[in-house]
């Protein structure tokens, strides 16, 4: 098997692979490292590298696996983890100048069950300036291009971890989800990443333990390796108030589901959100899909009123909390956008949040009651395609302006405000060759029928399957 072979083979027949010893791990890892050689330098994805320290664990990991001791469903697996996350001993620059120099001493969580799954870090992937905004640029390392035309934008905040999967530059990925920095870059790369529900992956460190906002989720070239990552980070953790108790080892289970029967709500708009029409045409032409597997398709949607307010609203706090001791002493070190939305949270009173928290919890009772008929939702993922990487946000849709930086990924933040799992998975490409996603939302807490749904409609249509010229270049 050469190395673009290994490279864009799956995780979960890269596993099983390495187990059966049919290739080494440090095989493997070299074959990753060549194609980050070969194709980083054209997408600037990973920004962080550390190839001698991972072909010694990869060294390691062959050794172990010939003393007959290998443990793990991520065994052997390259890995970069996004730049967002603490990494023991390895760069964390948050995207931002204050932190370029920053290397922790402990690993977070998410890095923990990483590890003790078997898979090996390679470095760490580029991310927006502090993670805020679905574009990915930073003044430490510049922007992330979209493999599938360099002159637009990966989409963001895991922008890095989706361009590095779509150029087989690694076979699996961690990213992170407040209002689609799992979804939109899956979404704008031809990848998967699913917001998990709040809890199922434990967070930590940070500042608000109790948040369901923020969470941290796989992100992989299939349906399958997104879930068997998945198995690996999930599961309960004192760390985490919040943490489901349900193992991580449930997403081992099948995929495989008759969807006959199944009744799946279906919107083009949220009702009444500008979508561009680029977006629109390729949903539609893959509408028949989930009529083909049996599902009974109704259009229509709950009502979202409140849903864009109580997420600025607490979106901002969160801002708040995290960055108003650095917008004190850092200012002029912090872009634009952070501080405006920092500068937003600190202007909240107390009557803001009550309101926003009776928005979210009134918005999560009309979508579950809604839920009752349908045991899915289908959306766009992103309002608008991939967009020229100069651009730092989108200002307007069809005609309507947005209000901030933010509002052009209404379609992903909505459902953050639900608590509800959400996935990305590829849906088609624009006639310019831009791939577009499609947003498969789930009933509370079933991630498990979120990844069945997913993986039926990327069995029908195999998309994922369209690589980007960039590493054939």
């Amino acid at each position: 098997m050469g190395h673009s072979g290994i490279c864009f083979s799956t995780a979960v027949d890269l596993v099983g692979r390495i187990r059966k010893r049919e290739i080494s791990v440090r095989d493997v890892m070299e074959a990753h490292l060549a194609q980050i050689e070969h194709v980083n330098p054209k997408v600037n994805a990973i920004v962080t590298l550390v190839a001698e320290q991972a072909i010694g664990e990869a060294e390691q990991a062959d050794r172990t696996l010939a003393a007959g001791e290998a443990t793990g469903p991520l065994f052997g697996l390259p890995i970069a983890h996004k730049d967002l996350v603490e990494t023991k001993g390895i760069r964390t620059t948050w995207g931002s100048p204050i932190h370029k120099d920053s290397v922790p001493d402990f690993d977070a969580l998410i890095i923990e069950r990483l590890k003790n799954a078997g898979a090996i870090t390679i470095g760490k992937t580029n991310v927006p300036e502090f993670g805020a905004g679905s574009q990915t640029f930073n003044p430490v390392f510049g922007e992330t291009l979209n493999p599938y035309d360099t002159s637009k934008t990966c989409g963001g905040s895991s922008g890095g971890a989706a361009v590095a999967l779509a150029c087989g530059m690694q076979p699996i990925a961690d990213g992170s989800d407040m209002g689609g920095s799992l979804r939109n870059p899956a979404n704008f790369c031809n990848v998967v990443g699913i917001r998990t529900s709040p809890g199922r992956v434990p967070k930590w460190p940070v500042g608000n333990a109790w948040s369901p906002f923020s969470i941290q989720g796989p992100m992989a070239r299939t349906v399958q390796d997104t879930a068997l990552m998945l198995s690996a980070i999930a599961g309960p953790d004192p760390r985490s108030p919040i943490s489901i108790v349900e193992p991580g080892s449930i997403f081992r289970q099948p995929l495989d589901r008759d969807f006959k029967g199944v009744r799946v709500a279906w919107s083009k708009d949220f009702g009444a959100l500008p979508v561009d029409q680029r977006v629109t045409d390729v949903l539609e032409s893959q509408r028949h899909v989930f009529r083909d597997l049996g599902c009974i398709l109704d259009e229509g949607e709950p009502d979202f009123t409140g849903a864009d307010d109580a997420f600025k609203v607490l979106r901002a706090a969160s801002f708040a909390q995290s960055y108003e001791e650095l917008l004190k002493t850092h200012r002029h070190l912090i872009k634009d956008t952070v501080i405006w939305n920092t500068e937003e949270g600190l202007a909240l009173k107390g009557s803001d949040l009550a309101r926003a928290e009776t928005e979210r919890t009134e918005l999560y009772h009309r979508v579950r009651r809604f839920m009752e008929s349908y045991e899915f939702m289908i959306y766009p993922v992103s309002q608008v395609p991939p967009f020229d990487v100069t651009t730092p946000y989108i200002t307007e849709i069809n005609g309507v302006k947005m209000d901030t930086y933010i509002d052009w990924m209404s379609s992903a933040y909505f459902i953050s405000v639900t608590g509800l799992p959400a996935i990305s998975v590829p849906c088609g490409f624009t006639p310019g060759g831009l791939p577009v996603g499609i947003q498969i939302v789930g009933r509370y807490q079933d991630d498990f029928g979120v990844l069945q749904m997913a993986h039926a409609f990327e069995e029908a249509t195999g998309v994922w399957k369209r690589r980007p010229s960039v590493v054939d270049a």
